[in-house]
């Protein structure tokens, strides 16, 4: 296991790439389970969730190609093998293999996932939708078992929206009988991603993108090539990154339109944002003024920057205040702010932060994924080191960082844990 240090307080310049979407890509590789020829997605993130999925097919009897961010996937002697445990555990998204697999054999048995730990995720909407659409769902040892005599065109009302529900009802439902409804449907950039590449393969699907999507089920799905769009929430890191100690960042393979929640919010502070059809330039700011935010699904402002954004408001002068609506548990990183001398509160789902105040490089700990990303912020903010744990949840979601960030311009380098360190992560 490695540990990342980062020598704090330097500008950074240049340009960086973002990286094909995480959260397309977890869904669009179990999409591939419902073809009957290769499928091949273009442009995909070296990220651990991608090389944990490769396996999983690999495991059910699917022939995988990976290289050069481009993964083929021959499905054609794919088997309904069980997931009970193993590599399904390690995987938040694991549940997409619950839609894919009840699509194409109409029976499933898979491991309750795992992932970061953000308090309950529940995926009661997700058994909600298999069930309307014929399935019988049942929680047997910890794994889920599907089966269905057959997939039945249903009409699926969300109690709540969810991306993962609506991508796990469209994958089940593209090859059932009948026409699928679903309403109250979430509307992130990675359903339509998901779509398109269903559409591809032969799919009849309308209304991604929008709160109610219309599928028209077929007897059968066929390879084809799909590029990923490109991954939003890691590009907005990079703009907070930016904007935190840049003096003058280009970030190219960008759509500005699914961040435009972030870049009104970045405006509103005070920071220089130029955009243009697929690259964001992000000049420096005099002074941060203080903003508040409130995380909403999309289009709103997303809870996976919530937590980078508060890195940046510990420059911003005054009070800010970020509420996350989406996830309560999304917090822990704030003790580990405070360690290096933030000012934050938490009240309820809010956390108030005043500044502006001078970090310090400390010893931190990475709970989860986007805490990662604001801790990596929060030590090229800071005088001094910083030294990160828990590097394995900023690899599920972050391609090439240290690479990335070395491009413009900081110290930042990876070590391996002492055995006297891994015996400290135990415990803890």
């Amino acid at each position: 296991m490695d540990k990342l240090k980062i020598a704090g307080g330097y500008p950074l310049t240049g340009t960086v790439r973002i990286s094909g979407a995480k959260n397309s890509a977890v869904a669009l590789i179990p999409a591939t389970i419902l073809a009957d020829s290769p499928v091949t997605i273009e442009g995909l993130p070296e990220i651990s969730d991608v090389e944990l999925l490769k396996s999983l097919l690999e495991e059910i009897g699917g022939s995988v190609q990976f290289s050069n961010h481009e993964m083929t996937v021959d499905p054609s002697s794919m088997i309904s093998m069980p997931l009970p445990n193993g590599k399904v555990k390690k995987l938040r998204a694991s549940y997409y293999l619950m839609g894919a697999m009840l699509g194409r054999f109409k029976k499933a048995v898979i491991g309750l996932p795992g992932g970061c730990h953000l308090g309950p995720r529940p995926i009661d909407q997700h058994i909600k939708g298999f069930e309307a659409l014929g399935a019988s769902v049942t929680n047997e040892q910890g794994a889920i078992y599907l089966r269905a005599d057959e997939l039945v065109g249903a009409r699926i009302y969300l109690d709540v929206v969810s991306v993962g529900a609506t991508i796990n009802i469209m994958l089940a439902a593209v090859r059932a009988k009948g026409r699928t409804i679903i309403e109250n449907a979430a509307k992130e950039p990675e359903i339509i991603d998901v779509a398109t590449l269903l559409t591809n393969m032969g799919a009849k699907i309308k209304g991604a993108g929008t709160d109610v999507i219309r599928i028209d089920g077929v007897d059968e799905l066929h390879g084809c090539r799909h590029t990923i769009i490109p991954d939003r929430i890691e590009a907005g890191t990079y703009l907070i990154l930016g904007a935190a100690v840049g003096e003058g960042i280009l970030i190219d393979n960008i759509i500005p339109q699914h961040l435009e929640s972030l870049i009104a919010k970045l405006r509103e502070m005070g920071v220089p944002i130029e955009t243009k059809d697929d690259q964001v330039f992000v000049g420096k700011a005099d002074i941060f003024k203080a903003v508040d935010i409130k995380t909403l699904v999309y289009p709103g402002f997303p809870t996976d920057l919530q937590q980078p954004f508060t890195s940046l408001l510990t420059k911003a002068e005054g009070t800010s205040v970020v509420t996350d609506t989406i996830y309560g548990a999304r917090f822990k990183h704030i003790d580990e702010l405070r360690r290096m001398n933030a000012n934050i509160k938490v009240e309820g789902r809010s956390a108030i932060v005043s500044g502006p105040v001078k970090l310090q490089g400390a010893k931190v700990k990475a709970s989860d994924l986007r805490a990662g990303a604001s801790l990596i912020i929060a030590g090229l903010i800071a005088e001094g080191v910083t030294e990160i744990t828990g590097v394995d949840h900023i690899d599920r979601g972050y391609s090439h960082l240290v690479e990335k960030l070395e491009g413009l311009g900081a110290t930042i380098w990876r070590e391996q844990l002492s055995k006297e360190e891994m015996e400290q992560m135990k415990q803890a």
